[in-house]
């Protein structure tokens, strides 16, 4: 793993944890000017200029109330997008989209143990199923995961979570505090009650080719945490031809600004940057990811999800001071998956969100074969053989990714109902040795078969080469760290 790196201080003054006061950046609202309307902050934005707090808070209470049209919202994203926004804007949007709905509340005795993880998408990134209950079978008894629907040609959380019959993701306050009691975990979606102007601006974001704009993100993750009222939150950047990001540099940029706009609002944020060229793990699709995802809770399932997973749980553990470093937090959190600790807490999370008792009992028991008898499953399955002999040496996530989404894996339009048991099978591993004729390659899919162009984009993305076997890399790169004085 690299050296850390911390990103210095932040313009603006931090603020206390959870504080959602205005006064943080240019005083109370009621010195603030009269509000401008939405045509004019559109053409500053468009023109590069900077808004104010008010202004932005003007935008925000548009996209609320409905005033805001929906070619306005998309004409301000893209502004944004081209534009960009500075740290004190960012911060400012953070605010305003967290204050668009309720703040949630905690029992103090939870403050040390409130941990969350975030990640801005990738192919087959199903860490989240797996480290919100490995962390609570840890003893982070609240891991309250705020997550996020499918953008662009990444898979949502909540969309793989969905694919289990009953699954409910919409919860209120109080019933989160119910599961968190209950469980030490749960993952949600943004109801009318939590961040409700960026569930707006999320879905608007996934269809208007402003998905990858950084101040977006960084506004959209961290307002939802905000909420949360976190001790820690880790947030795994990913970069690659498969991820929003496709540099390393690019995610360091991001990561830097989500760290420093945490820390400016008072929020202990660190990050990780991981690479996206390969799909994580061999499962791609929402009710594979699912099967994988509790394939590594038995303990087992591919090398880079169970190392990706257990060193973001270690580094969350360390940064919540539970645990004297990230090598110690990652055995505690690998135990976890081998003990089969993470795995109940699954289990109790799914009966406690909806999914009948009897299935999330079965699911978590049963063989891999048993698991996909229970979850939707595809119409069709169709293999595909490597082209020549040689070592796997990449499996482009990309056009793997792209071509699930046209067989209904993914949205064109905001709201768009999925096919769940769309997906593909990675029947290779990078590295491995392949011979020619050889399957690589498993889709589910519920037309009748690939299209000629499908078929052919997804043979284009396996890269054989003539080199030995070897063993595929970690994805992890990287670690980014809140500035000192907020570890103090």
């Amino acid at each position: 793993m690299a050296a850390p790196v911390t990103p210095g201080h932040l313009t603006p003054n931090p603020l206390a944890p959870g504080d959602l006061s205005w006064g943080g950046l240019q005083g109370p609202p009621d010195t603030l000017p009269e509000p401008k309307q939405l045509p004019e902050l559109i053409r500053l934005k468009r023109d590069g200029d900077r808004l104010s707090e008010g202004d932005i808070r003007g935008f925000v209470r548009a996209v609320m109330d409905g005033s805001a049209q929906g070619v306005q919202i998309g004409a301000m994203l893209m502004a944004i997008r081209l534009r960009g926004m500075d740290l004190e804007e960012t911060v400012a949007l953070t605010q305003a989209l967290a204050k668009s709905g309720e703040q949630l509340e905690w029992p103090e005795a939870w403050r040390q143990q409130l941990v969350d993880k975030h990640s801005t998408g990738g192919v087959g990134d199903k860490v989240s199923l797996v480290l919100a209950p490995a962390l609570a079978a840890c003893g982070c008894k609240q891991v309250p995961m705020i997550s996020g629907r499918g953008l662009g040609h990444t898979g949502g959380t909540l969309d793989k979570l969905e694919s289990i019959p009953g699954f409910t993701v919409i919860q209120s306050p109080e019933q989160m505090q119910s599961l968190l009691e209950q469980v030490g975990c749960c993952i949600v979606g943004q109801s009318k009650k939590l961040v409700p102007a960026d569930g707006i601006l999320y879905e608007a974001r996934d269809v208007t080719a402003t998905v990858d704009s950084l101040p977006l993100i960084t506004a959209s993750i961290l307002s939802k945490k905000v909420v949360e009222s976190l001790s820690a939150l880790l947030v795994d950047v990913k970069f690659g031809a498969a991820a929003l990001l496709p540099s390393q540099a690019e995610a360091r940029e991001l990561a830097g600004a989500l760290v420093g706009v945490g820390a400016g609002l008072g929020l202990q944020v660190a990050a990780a940057l991981t690479a996206m060229d390969n799909p994580l793990g061999r499962s791609v699709g929402h009710t594979l990811e699912v099967e994988e995802a509790l394939l590594c809770m038995d303990g087992a399932g591919p090398p880079d999800l169970r190392d990706l997973v257990t060193r973001l749980g270690g580094t969350l553990l360390w940064l919540s001071r539970q645990a004297e470093d990230p090598a110690e937090g990652a055995a505690r959190v690998a135990a976890t998956l081998d003990d089969g600790s993470a795995r109940d807490r699954f289990e109790r999370m799914l009966a406690t969100q909806g999914v009948d008792p009897w299935l999330a009992r079965a699911l978590c028991s049963g063989t891999p074969a048993q698991r996909r008898q229970l979850l939707p499953r595809a119409r069709e399955q169709e293999e595909l053989l490597a082209p020549a002999d040689g070592t796997v040496e990449l499996i482009r996530a990309l056009p793997l990714a792209r071509v699930l989404h046209e067989l209904g894996a993914g949205r064109s339009r905001a709201g768009e109902p999925l096919r769940p048991a769309v997906g593909a099978e990675l029947l290779v591993g990078v590295g491995q040795k392949l011979r020619r004729g050889t399957p690589w390659l498993r889709v589910h899919l519920d037309a009748p078969a690939l299209s000629g162009p499908q078929r052919r984009a997804l043979q284009g993305a396996l890269v054989l080469s003539d080199r030995a076997p070897f063993t595929a890399p970690s994805p992890f790169a990287e670690l980014i760290l809140p500035p000192t004085d907020t570890q103090q």
